[in-house]
């Protein structure tokens, strides 16, 4: 996920200095949108539910599914530059009024979220050093949170939006020890460990191999979250044609990293001793081949890495909202800003929100892979739309000039909205229910907005759909009172 200044809105990088960018810089920023804390845990996130061979077949279905959508939001940057509202103003043109807002609605929850569980990892890290952190959700962790989001919502009202300095330190505290951790594993790896369960199949309790591969689904999907943030940068390219190539290069980058991480992780620990770790699960399988100095390393670098993703994404979560209210898709009162131009509204009720969910995860005992469960299922519906779109306007024609190839775009739309149904399915009831549940008073918003701009609410088709979302949160939240599904 998203972790340093790349994903900020799109007005603020405009105000940055006009200096153009070549290729490699564009690169690296891509990258350091992408690696974010999701590769510090990805050894336990992905061996708590999958083999070796799984992990492979989700790396696989990833790389193909992500690559599609990175040519989506190229393909609908290059070809609808005036809706540059970000994910969401693909399905509101594309779909409709209320389908553009539950894209807005859930990549707002999708972002306020990711902060929830970055502030679990952050105090998760620290018990390290301060037992008493636990898990990142003990009372102590809880009230340690709460202050660094409060210090933080500070920073952002006095109109702290960008650090140079900062980001740099972030970006090379996060990527070094990475670098580093591979380099280690490759030189510790041992084929025997890695191979002595390669199906996952000896551990009753992993499933069958389809069952594996649907578990590590939203774990992927979470690093690379932001994504889609690269198309940003076109107004700073030196070449328009190099974001594109940039995007390329640092998705497979990323992939690398990530499948590196995580396979080579199951030739140092057994996959029942990575699935006991506790997150940053990294730092456990370096301190066992480098001992205690190792796990120290990767703490330190993922307080530092993920206290930099906490200010990024609160920018970018009190935006959405801000955006939105600005085209009508949201209630007005989104759209306030203080003295300094901060959206101070949309700020306030987006850290209130990421304040109550810090408090259910005391009593609820949430950690942070639930979390980002969580986080990683409510972003499926933009991606799921935007793919949706690029091959409506390839179907369609719309956008493209008498005789331009469209079978290119056609499938790179078909194949993004097939991987994010597809993801929909692997993601379980569970938390689509807990979704349902966080989508559903999205509705009151949604009416709101449409009455203050007098427009027409709901069409036909939207009534249906508004229904159904109001039944099935009905139904999530009877199951979880009676905890016949419980996704914290």
């Amino acid at each position: 996920m998203t972790t340093t200044d790349i994903n900020v809105p799109v007005r603020t990088v405009a105000a940055a200095a006009p200096t153009k960018l070549r290729l490699g810089a564009l690169t690296a920023l891509v990258i350091g949108s992408m690696v974010g804390s999701g590769v510090f845990s990805l050894p336990q996130n992905m061996a708590a539910g999958a083999g070796p061979l799984a992990i492979l077949i989700g790396w696989a279905i990833t790389a193909v599914g992500m690559l599609a959508l990175v040519f989506v939001y190229q393909s609908l940057a290059t070809r609808k530059p005036e809706l540059d509202s970000g994910p969401y103003a693909y399905a509101k043109a594309g779909f409709g009024p209320f389908i553009g807002f539950n894209s807005a609605w859930g990549y707002w929850i999708s972002a306020w979220v990711g902060n929830v569980s970055y502030a679990v990892i952050v105090f998760s890290a620290l018990s390290y050093f301060f037992p008493a952190f636990g898990d990142g959700n003990t009372w102590q962790a809880v009230l340690g949170a709460s202050i660094l989001l409060w210090l933080i919502h500070v920073l952002v009202l006095a109109g702290i939006r960008q650090a140079a300095v900062v980001n740099l330190i972030v970006t090379v505290a996060k990527i070094a020890p990475i670098v580093l951790f591979i380099g280690v594993v490759v030189a510790a790896f041992k084929l025997q460990v890695w191979s002595l369960d390669f199906t996952g199949l000896g551990n009753a309790s992993l499933g069958s191999i389809t069952a594996q591969v649907r578990s590590t689904m939203l774990v992927t999907l979470w690093v690379f979250i932001g994504i889609e943030g690269a198309s940003v940068f076109s107004g700073r390219a030196e070449r328009r044609k190099d974001i594109a190539t940039a995007t390329v290069l640092g998705f497979f980058t990323c992939l690398a990293l990530y499948a590196l991480v995580s396979l080579l992780s199951l030739g140092i620990l057994s996959q029942p001793e990575l699935a006991a770790l506790k997150n940053p699960s990294m730092a456990g399988v370096l301190e066992a081949v480098v001992g205690p100095w190792g796990a120290i390393l990767i703490n330190l670098a993922l307080v530092v890495s993920v206290i930099g993703a906490f200010l990024s994404w609160t920018l970018l979560a009190a935006e959405i909202p801000h955006v939105a209210a600005k085209d009508g898709t949201m209630p007005k009162f989104f759209g306030r800003e203080s003295d300094r131009g901060v959206p101070a509204t949309s700020l306030l009720i987006t850290n209130l929100l990421v304040q109550a969910f810090l408090v259910i995860t005391l009593f609820a005992q949430s950690t942070y892979q639930a979390l980002f469960y969580i986080a990683s299922a409510a972003i499926l519906v933009p991606y799921i739309f935007s793919g949706a779109y690029a091959a409506k306007l390839a179907l369609t024609g719309e956008s493209y000039e008498g005789g331009e190839q469209r079978t290119g775009p056609l499938f790179a739309g078909l194949v993004a909205t097939v991987y994010g149904l597809w993801l929909v399915y692997a993601a379980g009831p569970a938390y689509l229910f807990m979704c349902a549940i966080l989508y559903a008073p999205g509705i009151i918003f949604y009416v709101w907005a449409r009455r203050e701009t007098n427009q027409r609410v709901f069409h036909t088709a939207e009534a249906a759909l508004a229904g159904t979302l109001i039944a099935v949160a009905i139904l999530a939240v009877y199951e979880m009172w009676t905890g016949a599904v419980s996704p914290l």
